[in-house]
């Protein structure tokens, strides 16, 4: 008796953790910023999973994270975001691959091309990814970022702030370098220049959703920051 209700009990238990176990390469919604050498070419949530790619120079290759045994399953990546983010906004991107690293190398976005001095850079959750964009698996929520010129930058710019500012009332926004937590001086948003500690003070005059981004000459553009404008 004892015996059955132990397989009974270890069955249930195999059962459970059978169902509760996410099916492999399920898929996950992160947030994928492509910033160009003069704008933002995609910024937004993108569901993504592992899938194959195909590039005009590289040609048609697994994208799941498998790549070059890095990961021992299938799962989202950077580049397969960015190919999902390509088809939902129909914009093009080339990438060279390269058989000793079983991976892409990206060379352009949209137009916006390598030249010998400009290369694209990935990061995610502002930290240079240690391989490729097949290479590297993305969880949910994540932030990815691909970012043409990005090696090198003085600062990748974080822009942070509430959600709802008053009408006709200052709101104090704050510029970081994401990848350090740094504040950043000299940064522009909404024409207001960041202090010594990153701080910038901007009034809006109306009322509505205003969409933010700190520039700087030396740096990669920062986050989008939406913020509701209220009576």
């Amino acid at each position: 008796m004892h015996f059955m209700l132990f397989s009974l009990s270890a069955f249930l238990l195999s059962t459970i953790v059978t169902i509760a176990a996410p099916p492999p390469n399920a898929g996950a919604v992160v947030n994928l910023r492509i910033e160009g050498a003069q704008r933002t070419i995609f910024e937004g949530p993108i569901f993504t999973r592992g899938h194959n790619v195909t590039t005009k120079s590289g040609g048609n290759h697994h994208c799941d994270g498998t790549n070059n045994n890095e990961n021992p399953k299938p799962g989202p990546t950077c580049t397969s975001a960015l190919d999902d983010a390509s088809k939902r906004k129909n914009f093009s991107f080339d990438g060279t691959y390269f058989p000793e690293f079983d991976d892409f190398f990206i060379t352009s976005i949209d137009g916006d091309t390598q030249t010998d001095t400009q290369f694209w850079a990935i990061l995610l959750n502002f930290q240079f990814t240690p391989v490729g964009g097949c290479q590297q698996q993305v969880k949910w929520g994540d932030d990815v970022l691909f970012a043409f010129d990005g090696f090198g930058r003085a600062h990748y710019l974080k822009l942070s702030g509430p959600k709802i500012a008053r009408q006709n009332r200052p709101v104090a926004l704050t510029v970081t370098d994401g990848e350090t937590g740094v504040a950043v001086p000299g940064a522009i948003v909404a024409g207001q220049t960041s202090n010594t500690e990153g701080k910038v003070s901007v009034t809006f005059s109306n009322l509505g959703i205003k969409n933010l981004k700190a520039e700087k000459a030396d740096s990669i553009r920062s986050n989008r920051l939406d913020i509701h404008v209220v009576q």
